[in-house]
């Protein structure tokens, strides 16, 4: 199997790490999640999602839920949850017109480890969830059990590539729980409008008289 972009190995030869790469892609770089993987992702409570439109414009989200919301439905496939949002739709908006995605897992306080899984994604309603020829019926009513109505809808993920994304420079943190209120439309719990963009734009954009 070839790994890698064009862009990649072009970028290779001109800096001179072929015989580097080349090792990355043998050694740590598989098609499919191996269980070390699996068991690692059913531990996270976080992760970030990339993707871009048909006209390759890229959006970077993030999605958080209890241990677990990512769900391992085989070596090839993970499925997860999506809540209730601002209703703008960017990530599913990109998923629909291009189904390419980057997922980033990362471990922040327990072993200062990533894991990248890249594949191709669909949307799959929830009355859809049980007719998914990806999902198992048991896995899909699990799941519907498990979110208990928080889930607007869920991301298919057939997987194409896994492999680590190195220690070096992940911080340690430390995690204080607090209470979650999934799927909520209150301004302050959001955040509201934290960067004043509102009152910013009004300021900056008023029409001149």
């Amino acid at each position: 199997m070839m790994h890698g972009s064009h862009g990649e190995r072009q970028l290779q030869r001109m800096f001179g790490s072929e015989k580097r790469a080349a090792a990355f892609y043998e050694n740590q770089m598989l098609d499919h999640l191996s269980p070390l993987m699996q068991t690692f992702i059913a531990k996270q409570e976080m992760m970030f999602v990339a993707t871009a439109d048909s006209q390759g414009n890229c959006d970077m989200s993030f999605r958080a839920g209890l241990p677990g919301f990512i769900h391992v439905v085989d070596t090839k496939t993970l499925i997860y949850p999506e809540y209730r949002g601002n209703g703008v739709y960017a990530s599913l908006g990109n998923i629909y017109e291009n189904p390419h995605i980057g997922l980033l897992f990362v471990d922040f306080f327990e072993h200062k480890i990533g894991l990248h899984v890249n594949g191709g994604a669909s949307i799959i309603e929830n009355e859809g969830l049980h007719m998914c020829p990806g999902v198992p019926e048991q896995v899909a009513m699990y799941l519907q059990e498990k979110e208990g109505g928080k889930a607007e809808r869920w991301v298919l993920v057939k997987v194409d590539e896994a492999y680590i994304h190195c220690s070096k420079h992940i911080p340690l943190l430390r995690k204080i729980d607090g209470e979650v209120d999934w799927g909520t439309d209150d301004e302050k719990q959001k955040g509201g409008d934290f960067f004043k963009a509102k009152s910013y734009k009004q300021r900056c954009y008023r029409p001149t008289p």
